[in-house]
């Protein structure tokens, strides 16, 4: 299932339509629907798609000639295999001099990884041949870390050469609510919360199963069929992809599941895993883009903040380590029916508390944008100092806006929009001159008063779920 990613397929064929040499780097984590992207963008081009696999050099030079011999030459050529790198890609120039060839070699980390001179006989064969010709190289990997060294790194040999280059991210919420049309508003919430929004985790999710009720708690029943059943797609994916990607997965294990149970401060993942280094570890798992470090919307200087909390990227991996992880012992003896009933039904919409502000935010982001807020906004972010905190602080050149998110079966009341206003005089120093719009976000509306005090203010704007879930 192909959801969106219309900005991505512009930027491609904008690329496609200049007729010019053109090296696109695209990466991004796994299941992040790369190869799916790509896929669509081929579709009625001309083109040769090769995916890499783990494996030796020759086995996959024997396997890229096949492919680009199958393409280009005919099936009867296919069995060729070329004596180097350089012959396949000095064959690729030539059937690119008069006319548009797209080149996309997927995995091109397991190319580096098996010949790692790869990387600088494409940079040569680039300068002296291949960006005279009408080839579109896309060069496209998973490893981030690995990607970002041997292609956009300023040391890599093919620094400069790229002509555009784009890291796809998870799909937002508006657009990952697509995989779940058919449940109500409040679910796909939780849908999100759940599975995030990785186009792989998005696809288990089967629209036509109807939400069950598990001990007064509405829960997807998928969450048990697929994520707490031993064997399943969902079930094991967290621990296969950090055992593929990092070498002692052990100690990324003790930090992520750390962060996952609320310990957000160095200090407190330093004590919670016992481990040396943690801030290795935790740059690592940074440039993997499973984890980032968030401080105050209000700060300065980020870098330098001593008030920043590391958090989990993705609330697949934050389901994963809350619910899966810790539980092991009991799903490997067919537990799953326990831990739904007595773990994830009970704390579901707690959990569900903190996405919902996230989600918040992306709609700020989307009607700030859209131009439907009294000002442009520049930064988007919660604020936090000592035991006091904001949910998301809308900062613009002249104006802010303070905003509360809750996620209750309770309409907001007067007493929310009161502590909300004690709260911006808290940041009244930070926020300078900008004059100040309050805003209240409800997954169950607001009670009448605070709606009679919303018509006769012009600072006070109230957003229910329908119109957080359109994004309008």
């Amino acid at each position: 299932m192909f959801i969106n990613r219309q900005a991505e397929l512009q930027l491609l064929e904008q690329r496609y339509a200049s007729d010019q040499a053109e090296l696109f780097v695209l990466y991004g984590r796994r299941r992040v629907g790369k190869t799916e992207l790509l896929t669509q963008f081929c579709q009625g081009k001309r083109h040769v798609f090769f995916v890499a696999d783990l494996d030796v050099e020759p086995v996959l030079r024997a396997a890229l000639s096949a492919v680009v011999n199958a393409e280009l030459l005919g099936p009867q050529a296919a069995s060729a295999v070329y004596p180097s790198w350089e012959d396949i890609f000095l064959l690729l120039a030539h059937h690119a001099q008069a006319e548009r060839l797209v080149v996309v070699l997927d995995e091109f980390t397991y190319l580096v990884a098996a010949h790692p001179p790869l990387a600088s006989t494409l940079q040569r064969l680039w300068d002296s041949d291949l960006r005279h010709s009408k080839l579109m190289l896309i060069l496209c990997g998973s490893y981030i870390g690995m990607m970002e060294e041997a292609v956009l790194g300023y040391k890599a040999p093919l620094y400069g050469r790229r002509t555009a280059q784009y890291l796809l991210e998870p799909l937002g919420f508006h657009d990952a609510r697509l995989f779940f049309p058919v449940y109500d508003l409040a679910d796909q919430v939780r849908a999100y919360a759940i599975f995030g929004g990785t186009p792989a985790y998005l696809s288990a999710v089967s629209a036509s199963q109807p939400l069950r009720q598990a001990q007064g708690n509405p829960l997807l029943s998928i969450v048990g069929s697929q994520m707490l059943t031993r064997g399943t797609f969902l079930y094991d994916e967290v621990r296969l992809l950090l055992q593929q990607e990092l070498r002692q997965p052990r100690n990324y294990f003790a930090i992520l599941e750390a962060i996952a149970a609320g310990r957000t401060r160095l200090n407190e993942i330093k004590q919670a895993t016992g481990l040396g280094g943690v801030t290795s570890y935790l740059s690592i798992l940074q440039g993997l883009r499973l984890i980032e470090r968030v401080v105050p919307v209000t700060e300065g200087q980020p870098h330098k903040s001593r008030r920043g909390l590391y958090r989990l990227r993705d609330q697949f991996f934050r389901f994963w380590f809350r619910f899966v992880h810790p539980q092991r012992t009991l799903l490997e003896r067919g537990g799953s029916q326990v831990v739904l009933d007595r773990l994830v039904a009970p704390q579901l919409d707690v959990f569900t508390g903190p996405v919902f502000e996230e989600i918040c935010q992306q709609f700020l982001w989307r009607v700030g944008l859209g131009g439907r807020l009294p000002f442009t906004p520049l930064r988007i972010g919660g604020w936090w100092r000592a035991n006091e905190e904001i949910d998301a602080i809308v900062v613009g050149r002249d104006a802010a806006m303070l905003v509360e998110c809750k996620w209750t079966k309770r309409p907001i009341g007067v007493d929310i929009l009161r502590h909300l206003e004690r709260k911006a005089g808290l940041v009244s120093r930070e926020l300078g001159s900008r004059r100040r719009f309050l805003g209240l976000c409800a997954r169950s509306g607001f009670t009448d008063a605070v709606e009679q005090e919303a018509a006769r203010r012009d600072d006070l704007f109230l957003f229910d779920l329908p119109r957080i879930v359109a994004g309008e």
